[in-house]
């Protein structure tokens, strides 16, 4: 019988989609059984929400046996996130203890559009965590983790869940991460990535994925906290925070960044790969598939 209350085995790299989300179930479950033939350590279902994402991570999840898959994150204000204990508790009874549920606090928009308060992240957050804690059955500590930055909520997150998935973070920030969590919490940050050589076409692919979050307060303020000044937090990020948060380069240039992650700290790093077109980059994640089992 399944331990569904053991860890979830990330892997050492995974790979991070938000065009997963949106495509016709089919394709998904095509898709993924590539992914899990490649050998990512896990898939990340990204822009989570609504009534269908238990069952797209259950395509995932079916399609093979190699790769977990993890929310990174849903916000605590959805529906989804109030049927989050039944959900993964049914999932992983199916499939073993595979599925790493990922939580954030969003903001107060994201409260007051469900006619709900909302006093501070870090209170909030613990007020969910106890709800994940009193369901039954609870949602194990083992098996959900935090999209937390700041240094209280990176706390929080050692203290009550498996760890963090910090977003648009330098491989240099995790080190400051362990030293909060200590040794034995997992460390999954994300890293941006595009497949270009050439410096202008790598940096304005990067842009196009990743700039407009540089523009979030939350963001924002966990770049100064990581060294970024104005100078940086332009629309679109200077070349200094674009070269820093995002890998581009050769495979072999994107083997070193997720090396560099892993040194400071890093126990997972998933990939959200960029190439500036619609759809899924899936010459991208063919070309970067050697990287699936450093």
């Amino acid at each position: 019988m399944n331990d569904q209350n053991a860890p979830v085995a990330l892997g050492r790299v995974g790979m991070w989609s938000i065009e997963l989300s949106g495509i016709e179930p089919a394709a998904a479950t095509e898709v993924a059984a590539e992914l899990h033939s490649q050998g990512w350590g896990a898939i990340w279902l990204v822009g989570a929400g609504g009534p269908g994402m238990w069952n797209a991570a259950e395509r995932m999840l079916d399609a093979g046996s190699e790769a977990a898959v993890a929310f990174g994150v849903m916000s605590i204000w959805g529906a989804d996130a109030d049927a989050a204990p039944a959900e993964h508790d049914r999932l992983t009874g199916k499939f073993g203890s595979r599925l790493m549920s990922g939580f954030g606090v969003s903001n107060p928009h994201s409260a007051a559009a469900v006619g709900k308060d909302f006093t501070t992240p870090i209170n909030e957050m613990n007020k969910y965590l106890d709800m994940l804690d009193g369901a039954a059955p609870a949602l194990p500590r083992s098996q959900r983790l935090l999209g937390a930055l700041g240094p209280r909520m990176v706390d929080l997150a050692g203290r009550r869940t498996a760890g963090i998935h910090p977003f648009l973070v330098t491989a240099e920030s995790n080190a400051g991460y362990r030293d909060i969590l200590g040794a034995d919490a997992l460390i999954a940050p994300h890293l941006g990535v595009v497949l270009e050589e050439d410096p202008a076409r790598a940096r304005a692919i990067a842009r196009r994925g990743v700039g407009m979050f540089i523009g979030f307060p939350a963001y924002q303020a966990n770049l100064r906290r990581l060294g970024f000044t104005d100078a940086d937090l332009i629309p679109g990020g200077s070349d200094r925070l674009i070269d820093a948060t995002v890998a581009w380069g050769s495979v072999d240039r994107i083997a070193d960044r997720i090396a560099e992650h892993h040194a400071a700290g890093a126990d997972h790093v998933a990939l959200h790969v960029m190439n500036g077109k619609p759809g899924l980059p899936l010459a991208e994640w063919r070309e970067l598939a050697p990287l699936a089992r450093p």
